[in-house]
């Protein structure tokens, strides 16, 4: 009983102490004048994230110690939700069911009522995680995506410059007005000439605007490809020989 009392003080000392805390505060705001004052709003949250993700690691990434270059990689919109199957049918994850590839390749799954801009935290944590537990290189990691990946490639690039060595966002669109935050990273878009989901202006916008920001960036537009530029881009060998060229 006397533990149980011991307690029962102690929480009836913090809410008196909370209460008069909240007291305070409302007799200070009380206290401010008519008018427009500073103020800070302060309050620490936590929170869980989480995603489902393949992890591609090369032939002989067990054979040594070396540090290996990083890919990645956004898919579209069509393969959301929880079956990570999904994944395969586009881009890196497709590839490497085929052939080896001289990268570790992490494609994420975006949630079902969701959209790649809306996940850059989880991404970004996804991304430290990786790093910290397997053999990155992380001067050399590298992000595309195709469609809302695209979208998704052009916001995570934005948002965390600092982070890739160069992009290719294919088919995709975002924000020209934050896209000068690209022009210390080198940039590659892909667009079909007659796409008619995502307009090929939304491709040139983020191109035009980083280079009138001083950066490297440059568009390939397939003329006669509609939505689907990206079966071409991702089987060119050249998009992942231009990849290792940069370096951070």
């Amino acid at each position: 009983m006397r533990i149980i009392y011991t307690v029962s003080l102690m929480l009836v000392a913090f809410a008196l102490t909370g209460c008069r805390g909240l007291e305070e505060r409302k007799m200070a705001n009380q206290s401010l004048t008519p008018g427009q004052h500073d103020q800070l709003f302060d309050k620490t949250i936590s929170r869980t994230l989480t995603i489902k993700y393949l992890l591609y690691l090369p032939a002989d990434y067990d054979k040594s110690d070396a540090e290996w270059p990083l890919i990645l990689f956004l898919h579209g919109a069509g393969e959301r939700g929880d079956d990570l199957r999904q994944l395969e049918k586009h881009g890196p994850p497709k590839i490497v069911k085929q052939k080896d590839m001289p990268f570790i390749i992490v494609s994420p799954q975006c949630p079902k009522d969701s959209w790649w801009p809306k996940e850059n935290e989880v991404l970004i944590n996804l991304l430290d995680d990786i790093v910290s537990r397997y053999k990155v290189d992380e001067s050399r990691i590298y992000l595309t995506g195709l469609s809302m990946g695209g979208y998704g490639s052009w916001s995570l690039g934005c948002d965390h410059p600092e982070r890739f060595a160069a992009i290719a966002p294919i088919c995709g669109g975002g924000e020209p007005f934050f896209a000068r935050k690209l022009k210390n990273t080198p940039v590659w878009a892909f667009h079909g000439g007659k796409d008619t989901v995502v307009p090929l202006k939304k491709s040139e916008d983020m191109v035009n605007a980083i280079k009138r920001a001083g950066g490297d960036a440059k568009l390939t537009v397939y003329p006669e490809a509609g939505h689907d530029s990206w079966t071409e881009t991702y089987n060119n060998p050249e998009l992942y020989e231009w990849f290792l060229k940069h370096k951070k």
